[in-house]
């Protein structure tokens, strides 16, 4: 079927998209995984070439464009070189930290944060992950309290992508303990800039390895009280309300990258000569790209429906939660069985389907795990029944 989500104007910006990555992170995405770190200055190119932040008001330096199929069109189109690292890492910023310093921020500290980040000087993170608390935001242990004209944070994060790189970093702490989900607030932490606040080890990782993850660590570290985020006390509200952006980055994400590595994998079975002929020509073989095939082109109808939903304001977070399980589960499962009909290639790093499979993995377990998305939408299923 004719996929009609794009228009021109959006077909102008593939191109624009296409023509950074070949020439910005094509090239060094195999060192910058190699290094397990991404090379900085490729960010303020990428926000110049207007390859995310668009939703920055111009006035801060953005262009103040909110449809989502721009982000769509990036996902895509890295996910066509493989660059999953940088992909991930651009997520972040858009998907993510973006969103807070958009909605929550006052107008000082929209003049003192945005501008960066529509520059990609500023790198951002979001800290709400701890060691005991992953999908449970109620069990955060990092604690703020009041002192003075600044709050004083104490505990430690983990798994806080791009926790080494970023400049600002977007912390969950509990500032009362009685108050219960009222009793968490969101602080802007400066890293450059806090006394006690440390980075910690970055992370060894199966998958994804340019793209940074680290643990962080608050001992008595003085966060200014400008840096509140919103209004004390709805940390968890916001940090909820945020969650169907964040959950459709990761469907975007999913959706392209098993749409490109499919397509790789009918064109190495298309050439790879076996038993007096290509792959192609033994039937088991066309079964599977078929059926793959028609699972990713089903699954397109239902992420291109949510991108048009985000956009009208009305995707939810059970449609969200669903998308999210959902596609991210038939990632897993279609790169699997493509590094299978690779044979011994596919689990060759040179091979973009085996760099793929283990960068796949962490889709099903970040931005809430497919347990959790499943009790969110069973619990909604069973309350609208009653």
């Amino acid at each position: 079927m004719k996929r009609t989500l794009y228009t021109a104007d959006h077909e102008a910006y593939r191109e624009t998209v296409r023509e950074f990555l070949r020439r910005e992170v094509e090239p060094y995405k195999a060192q910058w995984d190699a290094d397990r770190w991404i090379d900085r200055a490729v960010f303020a190119r990428a926000a110049k070439a207007g390859i995310y932040a668009l939703q920055i008001g111009e006035e801060f330096g953005g262009a103040g464009e909110s449809d989502y199929r721009y982000r769509m069109i990036v996902c895509e189109e890295t996910a066509r070189i493989n660059a999953l690292s940088f992909n991930t890492t651009i997520s972040l910023q858009d998907d993510l930290v973006l969103h807070y310093l958009l909605d929550l921020t006052d107008d000082e500290q929209k003049r003192r944060w945005l501008p960066g980040f529509a520059a990609g000087e500023s790198i951002g993170a979001l800290a709400m992950t701890e060691p005991g608390a992953g999908s449970d935001l109620r069990g955060i242990k990092t604690s703020a309290r009041r002192d003075g004209d600044n709050w004083i944070l104490n505990g430690q994060k983990t798994f806080i992508s791009s926790g080494i790189m970023a400049d600002l970093i977007v912390v969950a702490a509990q500032t009362d303990p009685e108050a219960g989900s009222r009793g968490f607030s969101l602080f802007v932490v400066e890293a450059d800039d806090t006394p006690g606040f440390e980075r910690g080890r970055k992370l060894d990782k199966i998958g994804l390895p340019a793209q940074d993850t680290a643990e962080l660590f608050f001992a008595d570290a003085v966060v200014p009280h400008a840096n509140l985020l919103g209004e004390e006390g709805k940390g968890l509200p916001y940090l909820m309300s945020h969650l169907p952006r964040e959950r459709l980055g990761v469907t975007a994400k999913a959706f392209a990258v098993t749409r490109a590595i499919h397509q790789k994998t009918v064109e190495y079975c298309r050439d790879r000569k076996a038993f007096g002929g290509s792959l192609t020509d033994l039937q088991h073989v066309r079964f599977e790209l078929a059926e793959m095939k028609t699972e990713i082109d089903i699954v397109e109808a239902y992420v291109d429906k949510s991108v048009l939903a985000y956009n009208a304001g009305e995707l939810t977070p059970i449609d969200a939660a669903e998308g999210k399980w959902f596609v991210s589960e038939l990632q897993k499962r279609v790169i699997d069985r493509c590094l299978q009909l690779h044979g011994g290639y596919g689990y060759m790093t040179e091979y973009d389907v085996g760099r793929a499979y283990v960068d796949t993995r962490v889709q099903t377990i970040y931005g809430g795990t497919t347990e959790i998305m499943k009790e969110i939408i069973g619990r909604d299923l069973i309350a609208s029944a009653e």
